[in-house]
């Protein structure tokens, strides 16, 4: 494929998972050139992530699979963990949609989901998906990187993202370090397929059992995951074995004779970050970046998260529209989120992981005195306060999705840089603005007093005007015309700035 500048392509992104396969749609989307060296020859067909969130959900709508997704995915409203008797010790749940126009949390088939990102970065100009093709070194110049496959091909970019896992080629390649938190436990990971229809209340579960921790949870439509934890006296070898699997479901009443073991593996969870997420031309996002145990359900999640991100300023620096300074606001704005999902995964987990039965019973007694009648919320993970901002109130915050003419906002206006206003004046920008603006994809958007769910969020953050970015967060907010085109100015500012500053506040 030509590419940009006399490279094979502008992007060049190592891996082609989940976080992979949506940073490459994400890029040609906005007409990037993109290819994608995976080092397996097809896409893995057994089960890994099974959650995502309703602000993932709406980075995989933006990928143009939102109604494919509703179909392979299923609501998960409650997460309750019990003790070994069945006492209630935390319930966790929200009904209905969340913020971003889809339910809290949702439970899905990895596979599915590859299967849908795939066929939509086929559909796609400018994806070149590779195969087969394993990273054994890159090198960096001033205006290229090159990677070189074990098959002895040569591949230039301008950039390289490292999409490729906990045990990331790119990463190591790009000489760094990640810090490790010491956390570590041994689990075994079953998924199966039933059978048979069943409904399981609550559809999430956690069983803190001093004699053996235990997670039930959906896998999506039709299956089932269990997760065991080892306990000191096992080998790992003892665990993982196919009978083991078995004997450990046939209290669930789940046995050959109603259910196919799709997988059974052992994992060990642990919890670490890289210490540097750019090196020159270099990017890591997702595993590569980040790892974490998975009960908080945000593994998968904190990846897309940096897709995002990482899309819409890849494109403003490849079209000239930004200074490279901008790749570095990446790092500064992602790590504060993906360390609190990190932090919040250890801390359930130190819960969960509990042997000692006497530890346990302590545990039980003071959690389940402070269960209620009503399902607390998961704490929302925090937005940023430094990177591409404005000084304005909500900056750094995700921006709701509201309807549109009873449909969703992004299906009638799309993504992109908007500024959505309930302010008819603000909406009436100078030309050489509003032609600026249109020149990064931007677009303005005043609705009318009639579309409720933006009516609510402006009344309850007491601001008429929203200037959101291509990755749903608030650049800042405006209350009057005068100060929305002052939220414009002062991105133009920091996007053409010569030197963007570590902070634009």
């Amino acid at each position: 494929m030509a590419g940009d500048g006399g490279v094979d392509a502008e992007v060049i992104i190592v891996g082609c998972g989940p976080v992979g396969a949506t940073l490459a749609v994400l890029l040609a989307q906005f007409g990037r050139t993109v290819i994608v060296l995976e080092r397996w020859p097809e896409p893995y067909p057994r089960p890994r992530a099974v959650h995502f969130d309703h602000e993932v959900a709406r980075i995989f709508q933006s990928c143009g699979i939102g109604a494919e997704l509703r179909t392979i995915s299923e609501p998960a409203d409650l997460y309750e963990w019990r003790n070994a008797s069945g006492t209630t010790l935390l319930r966790f749940g929200r009904a209905g949609e969340g913020p971003s126009g889809w339910p809290a949390s949702s439970m899905f088939n990895q596979p599915a989901l590859e299967e849908l990102l795939n066929r939509r970065a086929s559909a796609l100009p400018g994806i070149t998906i590779r195969r087969g093709a394993e990273v054994v070194d890159l090198h960096q110049s001033d205006e290229t990187v090159k990677v070189l496959t074990a098959d002895d091909i040569e591949i230039s970019g301008h950039y390289v993202v490292g999409c490729d896992g906990a045990n990331s080629t790119v990463r190591s390649l790009a000489g760094i370090d990640t810090h490790d938190l010491g956390f570590f436990y041994d689990w075994l990971i079953v998924d199966v397929v039933l059978g048979d229809q069943r409904v399981f209340d609550p559809i999430n579960l956690q069983v803190c059992d001093p004699a053996r921790p235990t997670t039930a949870v959906s896998g999506g439509p039709g299956r089932r995951r269990w997760e065991f934890m080892r306990l000191p006296h096992e080998t790992l070898e003892e665990l993982n074995d196919e009978g083991r699997a078995w004997d450990l479901l046939a209290p669930w009443d789940v046995h050959p004779g109603n259910a196919q073991l799709e997988r059974h593996a052992v994992y060990t969870f642990n919890a670490r970050y890289a210490e540097a997420w750019r090196a020159g031309r270099v990017l890591l996002a997702g595993d590569a970046a980040h790892l974490m145990p998975p009960f908080a359900g945000q593994g998968m999640c904190a990846g897309i998260r940096d897709a995002a991100n990482l899309a819409w300023k890849l494109d403003l620096v490849l079209r000239h529209a930004a200074s490279g300074a901008l790749l570095d606001t990446y790092q500064d704005e992602r790590m504060p989120s993906a360390a609190r999902a990190i932090s919040f995964s250890m801390e359930l987990g130190k819960v969960i992981c509990v042997a000692d039965p006497e530890e346990a019973a302590s545990r039980d007694e003071a959690m389940s005195a402070a269960v209620g009648p009503v399902p607390i919320e998961v704490p929302a993970l925090p937005g940023f306060d430094q990177g591409l901002l404005s000084g304005s109130p909500h900056a750094g915050q995700v921006f709701v999705q509201g309807t549109a003419g009873g449909l969703p906002f992004d299906e009638v206006y799309g993504t992109g840089w908007r500024l959505v206003t309930m302010d008819a004046d603000a909406g009436e920008l100078d030309i050489d603005l509003r032609t600026w603006f249109e020149t990064i994809g931007g677009r303005v958007v005043t609705l009318t007093p009639g579309e409720p769910d933006h009516a609510r969020w402006f009344s309850e953050h007491q601001t008429s005007t929203a200037l959101q970015r291509p990755d749903f967060y608030l650049y800042g907010t405006a209350t009057s015309a005068p100060e929305a085109a002052g939220l414009l100015a002062d991105l133009r500012r920091n996007l053409k700035a010569s030197a963007m500053p570590r902070a634009c506040r």
